[in-house]
């Protein structure tokens, strides 16, 4: 009987050893699939480089928001998550290709990052940001006869997008919000959201994606949804 009980015991042990290697080796293949797609929709490899322009205070050169540096930290701990180091630089001290270095490129066109203006007039051509100063939509984005505005401290949107551009061979990510809050609320949605981005975008080698910060005196960058894919109307330069 001794014998049998042991026999049982060891059985027992086997079966759980058995069923705990099973689940370690199903947890790790998650996060290997989860790892190669975050690699995929960011465009980055592990042992790269990634540069983080920041950008200004609307109205405060030299100075940044809040919630920009919260998107930048957004933006610094997914490079890190995918084994990549981080360089920041200033959008104002910043002129060139991004050469061999993925790019987060985080802050709106409008006096606020002279980069992310650059880079919309030439790569996004079929995004349009009104002005502060405009009298019947200040901020709004206009894309394929539509427009998206920005009510203050209640509603927002924010372009995530994805290109390579003149001289780079690695791609941007350009992080571009009607407020700091929605660039928060873009850089937030990218880090968690990924395999929604996936799944939204038919390549993503290149995309637009416009997101919507809804409510944001209740539930503030968390809120952030997805609008409207707009890649096929944002990279047409007839549009």
């Amino acid at each position: 009987m001794l014998a049998g009980a042991i026999g049982d015991l060891m059985l027992g042990l086997l079966a759980s050893c058995l069923s705990g290697l099973a689940v370690w080796l199903w947890q790790r293949g998650r996060h290997n699939r989860d790892l190669r797609v975050r690699m995929r929709v960011v465009g980055v490899r592990p042992g790269d480089t990634c540069l983080i322009v920041m950008n200004n205070k609307y109205g405060a050169p030299g100075t940044t928001h809040h919630h920009d540096v919260q998107a930048m930290i957004e933006a610094a701990v997914l490079s890190h998550s995918l084994r990549c180091e981080v360089e920041i630089v200033r959008s104002d001290d910043f002129r060139g290709s991004n050469g061999d270095k993925p790019e987060f490129c985080i802050g709106g066109p409008l006096g606020s990052n002279v980069r992310s203006a650059g880079h919309l007039a030439h790569s996004l051509p079929g995004v349009l940001f009104h002005p502060y100063t405009h009298p019947d939509h200040p901020l709004a984005i206009e894309a394929d006869g539509e427009r998206y505005r920005w009510v203050r401290r209640n509603e927002g949107y924010a372009l995530l997008a994805k290109f390579t551009a003149p001289g780079g061979s690695r791609p941007v990510l350009l992080i571009c919000g009607q407020s700091a809050v929605t660039n928060h609320a873009a850089a937030y949605f990218l880090r968690h959201s990924y395999r929604r981005i996936a799944d939204t975008v038919s390549s993503t080698e290149r995309f637009c994606l416009l997101l919507k910060v809804p409510s944001i005196g209740t539930y503030g960058f968390q809120g952030v949804t997805l609008e409207r894919d707009l890649s096929d109307t944002a990279f047409a330069s007839g549009a």
